[in-house]
């Protein structure tokens, strides 16, 4: 559970931007809020947020570092705009929702379903806004490079 305007230096610091291996970049994620803070993103495969999340500067690393780290949901009352366009380009479902943010407590589990904008967790159902199909698409494929290399292209090769 973070707060409100966590910029993405204190997500993935840039002093670490040479470092394009996304599980050696999870090693950095949220470094300069303490060991403390690294080792439960690294057990958590969900990561809720208040307000403006990933605000400030346009790394993919703050993206990759959290799947590097084994992040597979980010949930925010609201995301800067960058961060959530690269969190799906990258293949990192994200959730805007600040009441299911306020209904979660440290250690919930949750059950979502993000085609019907369901989410399931100790305090009940909620509903949020659902992602468009597109962006759904491009999630389910594993992100936007994954969504347009096209049958038979293997990962990282461009045609």
């Amino acid at each position: 559970m973070l707060g409100d305007d966590i910029d993405t230096d204190v997500i993935y610091p840039a002093r670490y931007l040479t470092v394009l291996d996304w599980t050696e970049q999870a090693q950095h994620v949220f470094e300069a809020l303490g060991p403390q803070m690294q080792s439960k993103v690294r057990e958590a495969s969900v990561v809720a947020a208040g307000w403006n999340l990933g605000c400030g500067s346009s790394r993919e690393h703050a993206v990759t570092g959290l799947l590097g780290a084994g992040v597979r949901l980010v949930v925010a009352k609201s995301f800067a705009r960058i961060f959530f366009r690269n969190a799906i380009n990258n293949g990192l479902a994200v959730i805007e929702s600040p009441a299911l943010v306020d209904a979660l407590a440290e250690g919930d589990e949750l059950a979502v379903d993000l085609t019907a904008g369901e989410a399931t967790c100790r305090s009940g159902t909620l509903q949020f806004a659902p992602l468009p199909p597109f962006l759904l698409g491009i999630l389910r494929q594993g992100g936007l490079w994954a969504s347009v290399r096209g049958p038979g292209v293997a990962a990282g090769e461009r045609q």
